[in-house]
């Protein structure tokens, strides 16, 4: 067994060596690596080396696909070597350069939305458990009725499952200013004043218990409670003329004139101009959504669900994390998680079946450790590492997600929250729809297992005998 300093050392000889390399960083799965010249990469040695499941360029870097875990130990290793480190978000400011026009967008877009997901999969389980223990038959193995539970405690699941959504705007304008160099406290303050008690509750006006203040007689102001685009474009706005202000501001006066000056302005188009017009588009984009969801005999199902990771791997999903977030936020449930999961377990699917059938143990050794890594909801080893390789399994997987997203579609599968999928996303289905979920994954996971093995990939389609050892 190659140790992961050996390993290290090979990666960084493959990519051209160290002087090739600006910096490496990592992330769950991926050693992020910023290169000089891409020329001096050689594929097919990386691809060879032993614990390496796949690479790619995306997002301006070349990224090494080694798995959970081992990539954090590799990491250490290529430091230790001599290579610059540095973090996730600073090599991604470097790569932000490259690219075209939309490809720049939609990364700064994900750059704003990853890191408040975790607070919105907390979110999604903490209504997971709330369902769950609801039920009428878990209740009464405790002798009890939904009648029997306390207002309190019904108080105290609401801290849980409200909290983040009643102040979303405050986290998304929040990491905007983050993202776009303004002072991130500012972006915190500019939307919790977007969410302020003073304001028209915005779930209060949308159930008619409260009217918007209307200013000049036809400027209806509310608070945005739940609301994602005003928040995200008051905050790019915000953090350029946050910047703007400072630079003609004297440096004695810059504490208290540049926050004064960003924040009156930012609130006054935020709640004049900004909030009406990007809510009212919001609402747009959340319908168009609902509408296509709707479709009948699950043909959004069939084709989120194939084309799901075809999405993935052009590296622009992360802009449908807007979409999820309306979902949530609107109806507190998400249809799009339970197609998406199928997608996910249908590649680790057709990855097993290439793992079982492949007499390589090198092959072997692959793709039945990124078969577990899909099942637990992260892709990108199955889809690099073995299906897009042989590309038979990925179109097999592709195949497969359609399947399962049909029925997830045609059963009206809606998870109560986001981010996570297949054996973790089943904390999203505890409110009395886990069996079926159960049943649109194993659904999905057999057609595309059943598919590779018969017509998706045999030890023919290796490259040369060197695999078959």
């Amino acid at each position: 067994m190659v140790d992961n300093r050996q390993t290290a050392a090979e990666i960084i000889n493959a990519i051209g060596g160290q002087d090739n390399i600006i910096s490496a960083a990592h992330c769950a799965t991926r050693l992020r690596i910023m290169v000089k010249d891409k020329e001096k990469i050689d594929q097919q040695q990386v691809e060879s080396i032993e614990k390496v499941k796949g690479a790619f360029f995306n997002s301006g870097q070349y990224q090494v696909i080694l798995g959970t875990g081992t990539v954090n130990k590799i990491y250490e290793e290529v430091i230790k070597l001599g290579v610059g480190g540095t973090t996730k978000g600073e090599q991604a400011k470097e790569a932000v350069k490259s690219g075209n026009t939309f490809q720049r967008a939609v990364r700064s877009f994900g750059d704003v939305f990853v890191p408040i997901i975790p607070a919105l999969v907390a979110t999604g389980l903490f209504m997971g458990f709330r369902g769950l223990i609801m039920q009428e038959e878990i209740l009464a193995i405790f002798g009890m009725t939904p009648n029997d539970i306390s207002e309190n405690f019904l108080l105290f699941t609401q801290v849980l499952t409200d909290t983040a959504f009643i102040f979303l705007p405050a986290l998304v304008a929040w990491s905007t200013f983050r993202v776009f160099g303004g002072s991130p406290i500012i972006g915190l303050v500019l939307g919790l004043m977007l969410v302020s008690p003073a304001l028209p509750n915005a779930w209060a006006v949308a159930g008619g218990n409260a009217e918007p203040i209307q200013f000049l007689g036809f400027i209806p102001v509310v608070g945005y409670q739940g609301s994602v685009l005003p928040a995200f474009i008051a905050g790019i706005i915000g953090a350029k003329l946050e910047k703007r202000i400072r630079k003609f501001v004297p440096d004695v006066l810059d504490l208290i004139v540049t926050p004064f000056l960003t924040l009156l302005i930012m609130i006054t188009l935020a709640l004049f101009v900004i909030g009406p017009i990007f809510h009212s588009l919001e609402e747009i984009i959340l319908n168009a959504t609902v509408a296509v969801l709707k479709w009948p005999f699950g043909i959004s199902g069939i084709l989120i669900g194939f084309f799901n990771q075809i999405i993935v791997i052009t590296g622009v999903h992360h802009i449908f994390n807007l979409l999820e977030i309306q979902l949530l936020e609107k109806f507190g449930s998400n249809p799009y998680n339970a197609i998406v999961t199928c997608s996910v377990a249908a590649q680790g699917g057709a990855a097993l079946a290439v793992g079982l059938k492949t007499k390589s143990a090198k092959l072997k050794a692959l793709a039945l450790p990124s078969t577990l890594s899909a099942f637990l909801g992260i892709t990108e080893p199955a889809i690099f590492g073995v299906n897009l390789r042989y590309f038979k399994p990925f179109i097999m997987g592709l195949i497969g997600g359609g399947i399962g997203g049909f029925f997830a579609s045609i059963f009206g599968l809606k998870g109560t929250g986001m981010a996570i999928t297949v054996i973790p996303g089943a904390l999203l289905y505890l409110n009395g729809q886990i069996l079926l979920y159960l049943l649109v994954n194993i659904i999905a996971i057999a057609a595309a297992f059943i598919l590779t093995w018969m017509f998706g990939f045999s030890d023919k389609m290796l490259k040369d005998k060197e695999e078959l050892r």
